[in-house]
Order: C-alpha cells, then sequence, then structure tokens
C-alpha cells in the first residue's frame, strides 16, 4: 500500500488538521498571555459563549462599559477611563475568547466528518472525542478564572490562573502527541527507543509543565516585582521568610517570597535535565532528526533562563514576559515532540495491515 492510498491520504490529513489545531491554540496561549500582562483580562464581565459579536454602535459600547463600571477593577483601579480607554482592554478580551471558538469549530467540524465517514474510529475516535471535551473544558474553566476577579478584588486568583494555563498546555501538548501518532503506511519508522531516553525526554516535557504551572503562580501573586535581583534572592542564597505561613504548604501558592524561590529552583532543576536528555539522546542510535530536535532543546532551555532572569532583572516589561511565556510554549513544543518520537509507542503498527490508519496511531 503506497501514500497514495485513502488511509495514507487520511492520515496525512489528519496529522494536518491536528498540527493546525495546536498552531491555533499556541497563538491562544500567546493571546492569554497579552491579555494577562495589559490587565486585559476582566474587561468582559459576562460569559456569553454563543455571541459572536462586539458592540456594533456607541449604544451597544455604553451598554459594555456600563456593565464594566458596576465591578472592582473599574472601581478601584480604572475609574478614571472612558469609553475609549475601556475599547482598548476590551479588544485584546474579545479577541482571546473569539479566537477560542473559533479553535473549537476547527477541531470539531473535521472531527465530526472523520468519525461519521468512518475514517477516524475505535479507540482513536475516542481520544479525539476527549480532546474536544478538554477544549470545551478549557473555556468553562477560562470564565471560572475571570469571575474570580469580579468579586471583591480585580485579581483573578492564582489558583484558578494556573489551572486555566495548565489545561491550556495539556490541550496543546495531547495534539502535538496524538498528531504525531498518526502515521502513513509509507513512512518509516523511527530507530527503537532506549528505555532510560524515553522516560528522561517524557520526564524533561512534563517539567516543563510543572515550571509553567509555577510560573502562573508567580504571575498570579505578581511576584516578580520584587525581589528582583539574582541569583541573590533578598541579599541571599537562601532567603529570610520562605515558610513563615501557616499550615506550611500554603507557601507554595500564596507566599510570594516561596513562590518566587520554587520558580528558579525548578527552572534551574529543568536546565540540568534537558541537559541530561540532550547528552543521552546525542550518545544513542536517536535518527538524525531526534539529535536535531534535542540540540534545539538544550538551546531553547539556555534561552527561556535567560529570559527569565532578564524578565526579573527589568521588573517584568511586557514585551519581556510575553517573550518568557512564549519561549516557555517553545521549550514545551520540543520537550514533548521529543518525548514522543522517542516513546516505546513511536514504533506503531503499520496503517496498512490494520483496519484504519487512525487506529494504527
Amino acid at each position: 500500500m503506497t501514500s497514495t492510498t485513502p488511509s495514507a491520504l487520511d492520515a496525512r490529513r489528519m496529522r494536518l488538521w491536528l498540527l493546525i489545531c495546536a498552531g491555533m491554540v499556541f497563538i491562544m496561549v500567546v493571546l492569554g498571555g497579552a491579555t494577562r500582562l495589559t490587565e486585559s483580562g476582566l474587561s468582559m464581565v459576562e460569559w456569553q459563549p454563543l455571541t459572536l459579536l462586539p458592540p456594533l454602535n456607541d449604544g451597544e459600547w455604553a451598554a459594555e462599559f456600563e456593565n464594566y463600571m458596576q465591578y472592582p477593577e473599574f472601581q478601584k483601579v480604572n475609574s478614571w477611563m472612558t469609553v475609549d480607554d475601556f475599547k482598548d482592554i476590551y479588544w485584546l478580551e474579545y479577541t482571546h475568547r473569539l479566537w477560542g471558538r473559533i479553535i473549537g469549530f476547527a477541531f470539531a467540524l473535521p472531527f465530526l466528518w472523520f468519525v461519521v465517514t468512518g475514517r477516524a474510529r475505535g479507540k482513536f475516535a475516542w481520544t479525539l472525542g476527549g480532546l474536544l471535551v478538554l477544549g470545551g473544558a478549557q473555556g468553562v474553566l477560562g470564565w471560572f478564572m475571570v469571575a474570580s476577579g469580579l468579586v471583591d478584588r480585580p485579581d483573578v486568583s492564582q489558583y484558578r490562573l494556573a489551572a486555566h494555563l495548565a489545561l491550556a498546555f495539556v490541550v496543546y501538548g495531547l495534539l502535538i502527541w496524538v498528531a504525531l501518532g498518526v502515521k502513513a503506511s509509507d513512512e518509516p519508522d523511527e530507530p527503537e527507543p532506549e528505555p532510560v531516553t524515553a522516560r528522561l525526554a517524557l520526564g524533561a516535557a512534563l517539567t516543563v509543565l510543572l515550571v509553567v504551572v509555577s510560573g502562573a503562580f508567580v504571575a498570579g501573586l505578581n511576584a516578580g516585582l520584587i525581589y528582583n535581583t539574582f541569583p541573590l534572592m533578598d541579599g541571599q542564597i537562601i532567603p529570610d521568610g520562605l515558610y513563615d505561613m501557616a499550615p506550611w504548604y500554603l507557601n507554595w501558592f500564596e507566599n510570594i517570597m516561596t513562590v518566587q524561590f520554587n520558580h528558579r529552583i525548578l527552572g534551574m532543576t529543568l536546565v540540568a535535565l534537558i541537559g541530561a536528555t540532550w547528552w543521552r539522546i546525542s550518545r544513542s542510535k536517536a535518527s538524525a532528526r531526534i539529535k536535531t530536535l534535542a540540540n534545539g532543546f538544550i538551546t531553547m532551555a539556555f534561552v527561556q533562563a535567560g529570559l527569565g532572569i532578564a524578565t526579573l532583572l527589568l521588573v517584568v516589561p511586557l514585551w519581556l514576559a510575553l517573550l518568557h511565556q512564549t519561549g516557555a510554549l517553545i521549550l514545551f513544543t520540543l520537550g514533548v515532540t521529543i518525548a514522543r518520537l522517542v516513546h516505546p509507542s513511536a514504533k506503531r503498527p503499520n496503517a496498512a495491515t490494520s483496519t484504519s490508519a487512525f487506529e494504527a496511531a
């Protein structure tokens, strides 16, 4: 069976579709970061998932602004705003929400077509359905996060922010993982992976996610605005006050000093783990493609660490903070891709001997 047979063609279509959706999620996460950094996220005080159009005339804008004026962000922070000032923050949040709806359509419609025509079935169809549910849950979680900033204080909960960002990265990573598992019949397998290499690569990818979550707590507490020195923190390697809160576990999530300190330690640990992964892959029988990706992974680890340190030292300028979040996405992309390609399941059954190219994935 050649690559021109339906199963091979469908496999390529499926993989392209999933990777396009992953690219759209990438943009969504960057938009979300810009929304947070510009403090635009609380400008839309209602969740209307079936509404696509923004205010279209002066009367509608006035009504939208009047709604915004009833909530803490206007009353405590932005009471100086006019309707025109309000539009500046509204448009970014509106674009963020609209892009999420577009992603939903971009995933759901091809998914239904693949399933209805029988091109995706069985376990693989359930996997795709699970991704669709996770995408919907992300929308609900996003509103749950925003709602936390509409009650008493004009800041979203750092817990909900971390959950929202973590789920976005999970959905993004799963889209890449599943896409790379869809293989046409004429594509060669990667060399048999070594178990240690596979575990290291997967551990590195998951640690990137852990560092991202810790970064969300830093962002949610505005912890990057203090202790703006490196490597010392408050003039010490291990500063006093790390575990002043009781009960002790709250320090990980609510003590600004501890949250920033943990993010530093996790970041340095990640660089070391990525270095070990790169060293292992560079000396393995992995393909040239995987070794090139590993070189990019270790290079990006140092770039991302540099972006993080610069963001801290310069007291979180918007453009640099956004670059740092984008760098985390790139690093996660490389980690997930390498982990998928060296994972034992990367040596998949050939689509030519399967009832469906997608069941083989």
